[in-house]
């Protein structure tokens, strides 16, 4: 039987944020205790207003080796930037 605890990613938004922010890592044996256990290690100084926490498991990441070939086709999609379309003139706000 094993007793290490899975892995937990943290990422904390902090008072003056609009996104959540990887802060660190950090064992627990499920995601109430990994919450609060970020808390109490990650907003000690009560500069967060949200934390997420993700089972490190649960990502799935690109792999550097491969960042030309996986990205490189978007560059081909022009649909994709605004400045494919022509805005009507009578648009004010867009």
């Amino acid at each position: 039987m094993s007793t290490t605890w899975p892995l937990w990613e943290v990422f904390v938004r902090s008072r003056r944020g609009l996104n959540h922010v990887h802060a660190g890592s950090l064992h627990a044996p499920d995601a109430q205790m990994a919450l609060r256990n970020a808390r109490d290690l990650y907003t000690r100084r009560q500069e967060g207003v949200s934390i997420w926490v993700v089972a490190s498991a649960d990502i799935t990441a690109s792999s550097p080796e491969e960042k030309d070939s996986f990205f490189d086709p978007a560059a081909d999609k022009v649909y994709r930037h605004p400045t494919f379309y022509d805005v009507p003139e009578d648009v004010e706000y867009l």
